[in-house]
């Protein structure tokens, strides 16, 4: 069974910084790309960040220039970066694994991470 667990969630004051990790384990052959999903109260869940295993990136428009996602392969870890954090960032903070492949599976399924608070208030 994969396992995702996020850490780095808080509270900031905007235009503050905070850095979010998520490590993967479990008997984890290959994974295609590793996200970062928000979901604030009253609002459906939405991407934030998402990186393959090229490396190539992916953000949505509110946090382009301000958010920097990476990813260590070796160590099936992603991050995200997040700088000059603004109020309407408020949401919990959930870590995904697309495409994931186990030595013992046959086939390539998603995993979701427990979710971490992320509050901007002064």
């Amino acid at each position: 069974q994969v396992q995702l667990v996020e850490s780095g969630g808080g509270l900031v004051q905007p235009g503050g910084s905070l850095r979010l990790s998520c490590a993967a384990s479990g008997n984890i052959f290959s994974i295609n790309a590793m996200g970062w999903y928000r979901q604030a109260p009253g609002n459906q869940r939405e991407l934030v960040a998402q990186i393959n295993s090229i490396g190539y990136t992916n953000y949505s428009d509110p946090v382009k220039g301000r958010f920097t996602i990476s990813r260590d392969n070796a160590k099936n870890t992603v991050y995200l970066q997040m700088n000059s954090l603004k109020p309407e960032d408020t949401a919990v903070y959930y870590c995904n694994a697309h495409r994931v492949l186990t030595r013992t599976e046959p086939r390539e399924y998603d995993y979701w991470g427990q979710g971490t608070q992320v509050t901007v208030s002064s």
